[in-house]
């Protein structure tokens, strides 16, 4: 009996210590023996005290914010959610639902098993919910609420760090994108991951501007892009005369004298003016839900449209989406041009390059699922002119 009851002591010994240990090596975690204080300046300027690699309740909010954190962070942090991230809510905003966003595909699991909200999210939701956010009991806050005041005033009314990331208009692409990566590597104790991304992101630029940079000017067919979102719906009327994948891949846009840059309409009229100079056509498929009502009503929609008559239309995935989706809009890059420059990229696989950036982005490969989306209508595509608005 002696035995045993001293038996029993020593395995009762053993399993506390062992939960000490445990619970020792959780608060070096939680907060590493060198972690100090230091003041950052985060994407719009602010000044903001911050200790690296100690914060483990992170809430994201505004668009794009979470989707940027999910790129350098560790989601399994995340103590609340918008509901618009977390797709088992019925009453949430849904209007990107049928758009892939790849973040949230790979992430969906985690995302759906939080079940505090940080706020409702989406664009018409414009004021971070303050009360939401607390109740979550965060240490950190990733915003995307570029407002200095207000972004002060949360910081205030939280007492934690509101640190606020940026994008930019260039997607993928922009300096802002590159900073934000560098700024949530610093924070979170992620620099190896931010530089890994960062170089990918430059590696995949070079290598497209590398293929097309000898393509003589004269030698070059004229594109329009159309459909691109911006902030809600979008048409056949939205586009851009300074459209980042058109620069990196030295492509002539037919669209060049709009009053300013970024994505507008364009009326009707130039449209039709410009018809016989676009040789070749790509579609956002953002816009095709309401490119197709449209069609139905007038199936003459796109006959001034030489690339429409010749059959030169093509499909890119909808890159914007509560924000941009800074994958798609490589992988967009990639596809165009493959699309007007057939002979110089015949070797790459879009499938295959759509998988090699969402692993690089996410750590998955999404290529299926990305294409399976509703509004994808099936991936990137030649479209039959005749019958895909039908």
């Amino acid at each position: 009996m002696k035995v045993i009851k001293r038996f029993s002591l020593i395995i009762a010994v053993m399993i506390i210590s062992l939960s000490v240990a445990v619970l020792a090596g959780c608060k070096e975690q939680d907060k590493p023996a060198d972690a100090t204080p230091e003041k950052i300046e985060d994407m719009i300027g602010r000044v903001v005290e911050v200790t690296p690699g100690s914060y483990n309740r992170v809430v994201c909010i505004g668009a794009g914010a979470l989707r940027i954190y999910s790129y350098i962070g560790d989601v399994s942090k995340l103590c609340g959610i918008e509901d618009i991230e977390n797709t088992t809510l019925e009453n949430r905003p849904k209007m990107f639902d049928s758009a892939a966003r790849p973040y949230v595909l790979a992430n969906k699991d985690v995302f759906n098993a939080i079940s505090s909200s940080c706020g409702v999210g989406g664009p018409n939701a414009q004021t971070a919910e303050a009360e939401k956010i607390l109740s979550c009991n965060p240490d950190i806050v990733i915003s995307e609420y570029e407002d200095v005041e207000k972004e002060n005033a949360l910081q205030a009314q939280l007492g934690v760090p509101v640190i606020t990331v940026k994008y930019g208009s260039s997607g993928v692409f922009d300096e802002n994108v590159a900073k934000t990566f560098t700024l949530l590597g610093k924070i979170f104790a992620k620099e190896s991951r931010a530089s890994e991304l960062n170089a990918f992101i430059a590696n995949q630029k070079e290598l497209i501007q590398n293929r097309v940079k000898d393509v003589k000017e004269e030698d070059k067919k004229s594109v329009y892009i159309c459909g691109l979102g911006n902030w809600g719906t979008t048409n056949h009327l939205m586009t851009a005369q300074n459209y980042a994948p058109f620069n990196v891949a030295n492509i002539k846009n037919v669209v060049t004298d709009l009053a300013k840059d970024g994505i507008q309409a364009i009326e009707y009229e130039k449209l039709v003016a410009l018809g016989d100079k676009i040789d070749i056509m790509i579609i956002d498929s953002a816009a095709v839900k309401n490119i197709k009502p449209l069609y139905k009503e007038n199936a003459t929609l796109f006959d001034d449209i030489k690339a429409w008559q010749n059959g030169e239309v093509y499909l890119e995935m909808a890159y914007n989406a509560y924000y941009t989706n800074l994958e798609i809009a490589l992988i967009n890059t990639w596809y165009i041009a493959k699309v007007v420059y057939p002979e110089l990229f015949s070797d790459i696989d879009i499938i295959a390059k759509t998988n090699e950036v969402t692993n690089a982005f996410l750590g998955k490969n999404l290529a299926t699922e990305i294409y399976a989306c509703p509004a994808s209508f099936g991936g990137y595509q030649k479209i039959d002119t005749a019958t895909f608005f039908n």
